[in-house]
């Protein structure tokens, strides 16, 4: 070792985020009606999206505990299963179910995201503390707390900082805010909850590799699980007494921002509230990747124009966003459903043709119809400069797209431009009765009739719900033999 290596310093004070991160999930009280409103309905749809999961094989044989036949007799549920786990395995179970299906919520900024990715970490570490013998009563009103937390970490963190752009994935954000949350609901001080997001930091980021051809692949749909795990077991190792790292961030030349940031600081563009669970999107209607959905919806209303004539048609024009022009115009051979469903062409296809988008339309027994390849071939995805601006406005947050087919003989379809997606905050009357029937619709395959009454009978009434111990609500969603 040099001298310059083994010199000591004095350590320098921690980064002002880590504090800022620090201080407003241990201080913040989350009495926004409005954001526990949301919460509340967020946690369901969460839930839901974990129980459609369950019936995909690739995503079940991840599940339960690292090794096979470990046991963690009172450890943590993972909702639908049988599972009882440490929990830092049960928030990667709840984390990949949720992810599964890329169908839970959604925020868009400079970076994107699913911010419901934490309910992993959450609801694991909750139920681990509400079975431990003495453990803490928690309720319901504690992980609606949580998770407007963790949304608020992701999201604000995203608003202006794009870490795809240098090509990281955004479950970094994910990993921050599940080990700012954990810590402080395993009981940590302010110097620990410094210490496990500054460890958080320094894991880096993953590769977006997954997500993109030619390498796209399941990853991609256990990534965010990964990741929120990765908080529960930070947040452990600082009660521990793992040190942390003050300049995890700003280190010249070794910390976050100058190996991996290009040299750009981060900083929390706005102050930390609730503003992101307040205006989170929703995937209601499509399982597809959110700068997408809007194009589901034009091309829905198009399908009975096109679907029986669709060997006539010429060309297809798909107005999108910047975004949507990066991430998921693809050309070519999609391998598997991984890949599909981060297809712009594909998730238009699809509804042109048989006037509906599912998760089995990801399925290698759909994409093998010769005619959603030969209508892909027809498409031609182009920017539209006004909806790359609004969806970078903050008072609207648009994600638009624009679908209009051209036929051989020199007609065309009307342009249908569709701004707003049904899960979008600007559609809320409309969207939440129908965020209502998704949920109890993925219930229906996993639970008898008297089982789904009684989990959807928690959700309908704030106060109660709120009021619901944490171990009464977990065992809920353990299937009746």
């Amino acid at each position: 070792m040099s001298s310059h290596d083994s010199r000591s310093a004095e350590r320098p004070a921690p980064d002002a985020l880590l504090t800022e991160l620090a201080d407003y999930v241990l201080t913040f009280r989350a009495e926004s009606a409005e954001a526990r409103r949301i919460a509340r309905y967020c946690l369901m749809d969460t839930l839901g999206c974990g129980m459609l999961a369950l019936g995909f094989p690739a995503c079940t044989k991840l599940l339960g505990p690292v090794v096979p036949g470990a046991v963690f007799a009172g450890g943590a549920r993972v909702p639908g299963t049988r599972h009882e786990l440490d929990p830092v395995a049960a928030a990667f179970n709840i984390g990949t179910l949720v992810r599964w299906l890329d169908f839970n919520d959604t925020w868009l900024a400079a970076e994107w995201g699913h911010p419901s990715d934490n309910v992993g970490a959450i609801l694991a570490v909750a139920d681990y503390l509400a079975r431990k013998r003495g453990g803490a009563r928690l309720t319901m009103a504690d992980v609606l707390t949580a998770m407007i937390q963790a949304h608020e970490i992701q999201g604000v963190l995203a608003l202006d900082h794009s870490f795809n752009r240098v090509g990281l994935d955004h479950v970094l954000l994910v990993r921050i805010a599940s080990t700012a949350v954990a810590t402080r609901m395993l009981g940590g001080t302010r110097e620990q909850i410094v210490n496990a997001v500054s460890n958080a930091w320094l894991d880096g980021g993953a590769l977006r590799t997954y997500r993109h051809a030619p390498n796209t692949g399941s990853r991609k749909s256990w990534a965010a699980g990964d990741a929120t795990s990765r908080g529960v077991r930070h947040a452990l190792m600082a009660l521990a007494g793992e040190m942390g790292y003050p300049s995890a961030l700003t280190a010249k030349g070794w910390g976050f921002q100058d190996v991996l940031f290009k040299g750009r600081a981060i900083a929390l563009e706005r102050a930390l509230g609730s503003y992101v669970m307040e205006n989170v999107l929703f995937k209601i209607s499509f399982p597809a990747e959110f700068h997408a959905q809007t194009a589901v919806e034009a091309a829905l209303r198009l399908q009975p124009a096109v679907a029986r004539r669709s060997d006539a048609v010429a060309r297809v024009a798909i107005e999108t966003q910047e975004a949507g022009v990066r991430i998921i115009d693809k050309t070519g051979p999609l391998a598997n459903p991984a890949d599909r469903d981060h297809c712009l062409q594909y998730m238009v296809a699809v509804p042109l043709l048989f006037g509906r988008l599912t998760a089995e339309d990801y399925e290698d027994e759909v994409a093998r119809d010769p005619r959603i390849d030969a209508l892909r071939a027809k498409m031609v995805v182009a920017e539209n400069a006004q909806f790359s601006r609004d969806y970078l406005d903050p008072d609207k947050r648009a994600i638009g797209n624009a679908v209009q087919v051209f036929f051989a003989d020199g007609t065309q379809t009307e342009r249908v431009a569709v701004d707003y997606p049904i899960g979008h905050r600007r559609r809320r009357d409309e969207g939440i009765p129908k965020l209502v029937a998704k949920f109890e619709q993925s219930l229906a395959p996993r639970f008898g009739a008297a089982q789904r009454e009684r989990m959807a009978a928690a959700f309908e009434d704030q106060a109660r719900f709120e009021a619901l111990p944490v171990d009464d609500f977990m065992a809920l969603w353990t299937p009746q033999a």
